[in-house]
Parts: C-alpha cells; structure tokens; sequence
C-alpha cells in the first residue's frame, strides 16, 4: 500500500524555525515528483513548494520564498521542507503529496498520493 507520512509539525513562536518531514513507505520516491501544501482554516488548499524527482528543480510560492526550502533524500525514501523565520500566517495543516514521472508543480490536481497531514501553529 502506497503512503506518505509527515512528522515535524507542532506549535513554534514566530520567527522560529520547523522541519517537516515526508517519508514514503510501500514504494520509493525516486520517480516521484513531489508536493507541499497547506490548507489552513477557512481558506483554500495552497501550493508552498515543490521539488522533482532528481531534487534538480524546485520551486515555491512567493509567500515563502527565502524563508522555506524543500529537498529530498531518495536513499532515505524522504522529502524535506525546512521553515524558518516563521510568521503566525504559516499556521496550517501541511501536506505532502506525490505523482510519479511527472512535472513538480504547485497545483493540487497534479498529484495522486497524499499524506493525512501535519499541523503548524505559529503563535507566541
């Protein structure tokens, strides 16, 4: 059975830094393109960032651009998003999610596998 997994949430005061982690277990991301997304109460699901299956190409959404990187250890069968300088809009749940030998995007529909989710809460 094909899973995701994410660990590394919780509650951080702003500025502060988190690492979530998206581990794959049933299958190996090698082949995997994939996707973080957050969806925090009341708004939509948004794409933050997203990373190939080569750990070649990446790319993230402006609100999180020089505070978040992603990056992928394939021997490791797992995908990193490292948060820092944390503001309380980061709150959300974050989601990992994966398609094999296709694009790494920002846009939902674009993946197949997804993990049940990871909560940040950035409050002081």
């Amino acid at each position: 059975q094909l899973q995701l997994v994410e660990s590394g949430g919780g509650l951080v005061q702003p500025g502060g830094s988190l690492r979530l982690s998206c581990t794959a277990s049933g299958f190996s991301l090698d082949d995997y393109a994939i996707g973080w997304f957050r969806q925090a109460p009341g708004k939509e699901r948004e794409g933050v960032s997203c990373i190939n299956s080569r750990g070649m190409f990446a790319k993230y959404v402006d609100s999180v651009k020089g505070r978040f990187t992603i990056s992928r250890d394939n021997a490791k069968n797992t995908v990193y998003l490292q948060m820092t300088s944390l503001k309380a809009e980061d709150t959300a749940v974050y989601y990992c999610a994966a398609v094999y030998l296709s694009l790494a995007t920002l846009i939902d529909q674009d993946y197949d596998y997804w993990g049940q989710g990871t909560q940040v809460t950035v409050s002081s």
